[in-house]
């Protein structure tokens, strides 16, 4: 069986990595990385991900959405990560997922052309409860909604609005975090919908979102570092053409490939149902998580000197990796769901 990308959704990735190269590239992530007391969030990139459709992917047409699905999702999260491109799009359209699939009538009504529009910001997370606090949420000091647990070790998911932020630090400059608390004139309205099987649901659209951009970092330092290897020359010769480095490169394409397909098909069994989606789920993120450190340690390696400098793109790339390696479970952690799911 042949499965990829249709022509309509290669072109979509096409747009959305042709936006960043030409209007928000290296240089202008490294602004975000560098100015610390900032938001994260770029009013320009925030402007173009509403105006694009990028909010919108898997917001039903009814709610001023595309109607698309998680393929389509995912197509956009690689070229993301592609760019290491700050913001809180994936908060964004994970609740916005949280609310189509668990919310009532009104909490869609209400919330969901707002996300798709660019004019609410989202955030999800699974740590914490409504009622001890959400220790780590991507972009909670800016998200108008964030949906997390109701209360620990319980099923339920509550929308969240009004909550006191806290920052909390992190080695990767293209995100932000904060811890936040009830209190004030915060609010939690339960979604009616959030089951334990619909919570488990919502989590691996995440683990497989972050699958996507672990696998566009991946590609992206390994198309940079052949780039450079081909160009750098010792004694006299382009050091790609070194059997210890030609060979470790072409051994990371083929990692990268299979990753890729890995995250795709996830996408798809996710997105339809298919009896095999929590294995294939876990396979993407094992295979991303791996692939992405492996390409980031090889493009600070193979650029010799200069990779290790602040200067060089190489430690964006690395930090981004590093971090989302372990989100929704490590490389270990997935490979004993694996075999939980196979042995």
């Amino acid at each position: 069986m042949y499965f990829a990308l249709t022509e309509e959704q290669q072109e979509f990735g096409k747009a959305v990595r042709g936006y960043l190269a030409e209007r928000f590239d290296l240089a202008a992530v490294r602004e975000v990385v560098e100015a610390s007391d900032s938001d994260g969030n770029p009013a320009a990139l925030w402007t173009a991900a509403g105006e694009q459709g990028w909010l919108a992917v898997t917001v039903p047409e009814e709610h001023d959405g595309l109607g698309l699905g998680l393929v389509e999702a995912q197509v956009i999260a690689r070229a993301l990560g592609a760019g290491v491109a700050p913001g809180p799009w994936r908060g964004t359209v994970l609740a916005a997922e949280a609310i189509r699939l668990a919310g009532s009538d009104e909490q869609r009504a209400a919330w969901l052309p707002r996300i798709a529009a660019g004019t609410a910001i989202g955030a999800f997370t699974t740590r914490g409860s409504v009622s001890t606090g959400l220790p780590v949420v991507e972009y909670g000091a800016v998200a108008d909604v964030v949906v997390g647990p109701s209360e620990p070790d319980l099923p339920g998911l509550s929308l969240i609005t009004g909550a006191a932020a806290t920052p909390v630090g992190s080695y990767d400059g293209t995100t932000r975090l904060a811890s936040l608390s009830a209190g004030g004139g915060s609010t939690a309205e339960p979604l009616p919908g959030a089951t334990v099987e619909l919570q488990k649901q919502l989590t691996d659209r995440a683990t497989v979102l972050v699958a996507a951009d672990l696998v566009g970092i991946a590609r992206e330092a390994l198309t940079r570092t052949v780039a450079y290897d081909r160009e750098r020359e010792q004694f006299g010769v382009p050091v790609g053409s070194f059997q210890a480095i030609k060979h470790a490169l072409a051994d990371l394409h083929v990692g990268v490939t299979m990753a890729e397909h890995a995250a795709l098909y996830a996408a798809h069994a996710l997105g339809t149902g298919l009896a095999d989606a929590d294995l294939a789920v876990a396979v993407a993120k094992a295979k991303a998580s791996e692939v992405a450190l492996r390409s980031t340690e090889a493009m600070i390696q193979y650029h010799g000197g200069i990779g290790y400098t602040w200067e060089h793109e190489a430690h964006l790339f690395y930090k981004r990796a590093r971090r989302l390696a372990g989100q929704y479970g490590d490389v270990a952690t997935q490979r004993e769901r694996i075999a939980a799911l196979t042995v």
